[in-house]
Order: structure tokens, then C-alpha cells, then sequence
């Protein structure tokens, strides 16, 4: 007891620390980041070969049409993108400050932009809930940040920012899995410092139940290869290959009759993206949870045909 009471306290020293200096770091400008950024991806390209076979093998099979000179051309462009991930993680932890500082500060980047706020909150209205299934496509890390990416000033967001709820899975370490956590609550806890909504996989469901009665916001990464022990669906084909997934986020909006969209992420330059929520369900009961992950799959495919750079294309998808 008293091993694990001193190896808390250190962790939270070690958070305590890590988070001032990425916050003073984080305070400068987000060009500066990417610039900074740009020499890293060059670093795991070129030099470190950051899972450059997995991203190949990946590549290949995915896009069987295209030449070897093509397929390095999207390598190169992924491992840009990657350092961009990295660079606008990091400046938004510098999105502190009291009185409403932080929230102008990521509101004025224009990082990002939603295109159909009007849309989701009439979906929003006339829904128990909304889940909004997402990809490693664009940069999911700054997706908490969802309330402020609207700058339609005619349609304010129906829902609060506390509505907003994520399942993440845990990272084996636990200082940087705190990290990462406060890094990813950083921008909603600006508005409600009690905020809860960001719950791991395994309690997700009971987190649901709880809060049946309220609408919210859920927001599920749906392409990763299912966990250990997780149950395995056949989903067909997706990329050319033959493609397992785990249902969580629709098999949740099912049992509780949600809206179920999905998260079309277009990078428009370095440091500027813009989303569009696809309507995939309005009534998840009425769909087999399985019909919806092939269609959220196959709206999936649309992106990576059309921006395949802009996804994680390094980790592995296919087992």
C-alpha cells in the first residue's frame, strides 16, 4: 500500500512537471510548431524510419493501382502529417489561461472549422443522443475542442461542451496516459471545470446508462483493429482487404436509439482542417449495428481515396 501510495506521488510529480514545461513550450506560436515539427518528421523518415515497413505493407495493399514512385510520394506526405499531429497537440496545451484566454486563443487559430453546425444541432434536437464515430483521419487529438471549431455566428452549438463525451483506451504508462488525458480534456475543462465525459472503453457503457436521460455527444474512434480479447466482427472488405472491427460505438447507439454520424476530416493546409458530419442513422435501432460500421467504413474509404496522407497510415489496421 504504502509502495503504490510513493509511486502515485511521484507520477503526479512527474505530471506536475512534464505539463509546466509543455505548457510554456506550447505557448508559442502554432507556425512555430510546425516549422519545428517539419525537421522531426524528417528526422523519423529519413533517419529513424519510424514503422516505414508497416506504413509500406499498408500503402500497397491499399492502393494496389498505384506505382512504387506514388506510393513514396503518400509516404512522405504521411510522415508530414504526422509531425503536424505532433506540433498541434502540443500547441494546444498551451491553450491555458483564465477569463476565457485559452478558448479565444484556439478559437482565433481557426485550426479547424465544422461546416455543418445547422445540420447537427437539428439532429441534436430531435435525438436522444449523437454518436459521432470518427477515424485516425485529420487530428481526432484536438476533437475536444469541438465547441469552439464553430464560426458560423448565425447557428450556435444546441449542445455544451460538457455534452461532449470520449472513450479512449488507457496507455500502458500511467504518467503519460495523465498526460495525454488532461493534454485532450484541456479545452473543455475551460468551460466546466467538473467535466467527466472522458471515460475509457471499459466503463463507456455504464457511463451511457447512467446518463441515458441526458442527451450528449459521443464520440467513438471506430477503425482500429479490435483489442485483445475484444469480440471480432467481419466487416468485408475495406481497403482492398479483408477487414475485422470491434462494434462498440454502434452497438452502444443501437441499445440506446441514437443518431449515429460520421466524421469526414478534410486537410485543407498545415495547420487548418475542416469537418462535415455525415448522417449515417438518424434512429441507430433501426440499423444493425454491424450495417452501420460497413457504412461507416465505407464513408471512410471515400477519404482515404481522396486524402490518403491525411490518416495513420503507421499503425497497424489489419492483423
Amino acid at each position: 500500500m504504502a509502495e503504490k501510495a510513493a509511486k502515485r506521488s511521484r507520477d503526479g510529480l512527474g505530471v506536475a512537471l512534464v505539463w509546466g514545461l509543455l505548457g510554456l513550450f506550447a505557448r508559442l506560436p502554432l507556425g512555430f510548431h510546425l516549422r519545428l515539427f517539419r525537421a522531426v518528421s524528417w528526422y523519423l523518415e529519413k533517419i529513424h524510419h519510424y514503422r516505414r515497413d508497416e506504413l509500406m505493407i499498408n500503402l500497397s495493399r491499399s492502393f494496389p493501382e498505384k506505382k512504387y514512385k506514388e506510393l513514396k510520394t503518400i509516404r512522405h506526405e504521411v510522415y508530414v502529417h504526422l509531425g503536424d499531429l505532433m506540433a498541434e497537440a502540443i500547441w494546444m496545451s498551451g491553450c491555458r489561461g483564465k477569463k476565457g484566454r485559452g478558448l479565444r486563443r484556439f478559437h482565433r487559430s481557426h485550426i479547424v472549422e465544422v461546416l455543418n453546425v445547422k445540420d447537427m444541432n437539428e439532429l441534436y434536437d430531435e435525438s436522444p443522443s449523437i454518436m459521432i464515430l470518427c477515424g485516425h483521419l485529420g487530428n481526432w487529438e484536438i476533437l475536444p475542442g469541438l465547441m469552439e471549431m464553430n464560426y458560423d455566428e448565425e447557428h450556435p452549438w444546441h449542445a455544451r461542451a460538457r455534452d461532449l463525451a470520449f472513450v479512449y483506451k488507457e496507455v500502458h504508462s500511467h504518467l503519460w496516459d495523465r498526460i495525454i488525458a488532461r493534454n485532450r480534456g484541456l479545452i473543455i475543462k475551460l468551460r466546466d471545470p467538473d467535466y467527466d465525459g472522458y471515460q475509457d472503453s471499459n466503463r463507456m457503457l455504464r457511463y451511457a446508462l447512467e446518463h441515458r436521460n441526458e442527451k450528449r455527444l459521443y464520440v467513438f474512434p471506430a477503425d482500429q483493429f479490435p483489442y485483445k480479447g475484444a469480440v471480432r466482427h467481419d466487416i468485408g472488405t475495406f481497403m482492398n482487404q479483408p477487414t475485422m472491427a470491434m462494434l462498440g460505438g454502434p452497438a452502444l447507439a443501437a441499445k440506446l436509439g441514437m443518431a449515429v454520424v460520421y466524421t469526414r476530416w478534410t486537410r485543407i493546409r498545415r495547420g487548418r482542417y475542416t469537418i462535415e458530419f455525415v448522417p449515417i442513422t438518424r434512429n441507430a435501432k433501426e440499423m444493425d449495428p454491424l450495417e452501420i460500421s460497413r457504412r461507416y467504413h465505407a464513408l471512410l474509404e471515400e477519404d482515404l481515396h481522396r486524402q490518403p496522407e491525411n490518416y495513420l497510415w503507421t499503425h497497424k489496421r489489419w492483423k
